[in-house]
């Protein structure tokens, strides 16, 4: 028999949950799902169980997944390494082909069907289904070279996202879960940031929450202290004095594009907590780094 404690505890749970519940029934919430929630066996259940219960009480949850390490892996079976340029990955046909394989084939069919298997009902799709994410060449800015720009190979910028394939799937209460990959004007595809893809789409969305699942607890300054409740201004801020670098570049561009393009807050959070995503939108404590408009 459970004690008294346990007992007022589960309920104090489902008591602070409720209003959230309200708030954000009928909303959609992107979230980007990367990092070791992906790769370890009890945070992916953890992960699956989470999306299914923010479907289950109302909820509108997308998914756009990463699939970084497991590229990597399969680069060097084939004898290639990945090489990052202002962290963006290097992609030229060869790793296209691969990118196409692991991102489109192997992890995104994988996450679909561990959703399903704990009750969701998750279709998978790349950018390519319905040519709903249009993309083009991107260049990088060379930093060493003024004027001059570099040629990362088949990496994609995105020029315009078309929610009708999403809105049709959430009339029949479907998962969306997305690999990021989009289709050029002559059918070519692009390898893209995830983290691009989930900000642009939570726009295109008027999505009520964008949430970035990573390996660290959040945004952290130069100490490795947790900052939260940042502001766009602030953000720049951090641009600007280097505290945001590298890998957390397009994380925190994503991030502060959304919030000033109409997403209500964006989160980034741990993803090697278990049940991070419940405890970040159903809590008060919340896990991560809110950033938020003006």
């Amino acid at each position: 028999m459970q004690s008294s404690a346990d007992i007022n505890e589960k309920v104090k749970v489902l008591a602070e949950a409720l209003p959230y519940i309200r708030r954000f029934h009928d909303k959609t919430i992107v979230i980007k799902y990367g990092g070791n929630a992906m790769t370890e066996e009890a945070l992916k259940q953890s992960f699956a169980k989470d999306v299914v219960l923010l479907k289950l009480v109302g909820m509108n949850p997308v998914i756009i997944h990463g699939g970084g390490p497991q590229i990597d892996s399969m680069l060097k079976r084939v004898g290639k390494e990945g090489v990052f340029i202002q962290g963006m990955r290097v992609t030229d046909a060869e790793t296209m082909d691969i990118v196409e394989m692991v991102l489109g084939g192997l992890i995104n069919k994988d996450i679909v069907n561990l959703i399903n298997r704990h009750g969701g009902q998750a279709v998978g799709l790349t950018g390519k289904d319905g040519m709903f994410i249009r993309a083009k060449k991107m260049l990088i800015a060379d930093k060493e070279k003024a004027g001059g720009w570099i040629n990362i190979g088949q990496v994609g910028e995105i020029e315009y996202i078309d929610p009708a394939l999403i809105a049709l799937l959430d009339t029949r209460d479907f998962i969306p879960v997305i690999a990021p990959i989009g289709v050029g004007e002559e059918g070519e595809s692009y390898n893209i940031n995830a983290d691009l893809v989930a900000g642009r789409l939570a726009e295109t969305l008027r999505a009520e929450k964008l949430i970035l699942m990573t390996n660290t607890p959040g945004v952290l300054d130069k100490d490795g202290n947790l900052l939260t409740g940042l502001t766009a201004s602030r953000v720049d801020e951090l641009f600007a004095d280097g505290t945001i670098s590298g890998g957390m570049l397009p994380k925190i561009k994503s991030a502060l594009d959304a919030v000033k393009n109409g997403v209500k807050s964006c989160h980034i959070i741990d993803g090697r907590v278990q049940h991070a995503l419940l405890l970040e939108i159903l809590t008060d404590e919340g896990v991560g780094t809110l950033i938020k408009g003006e």
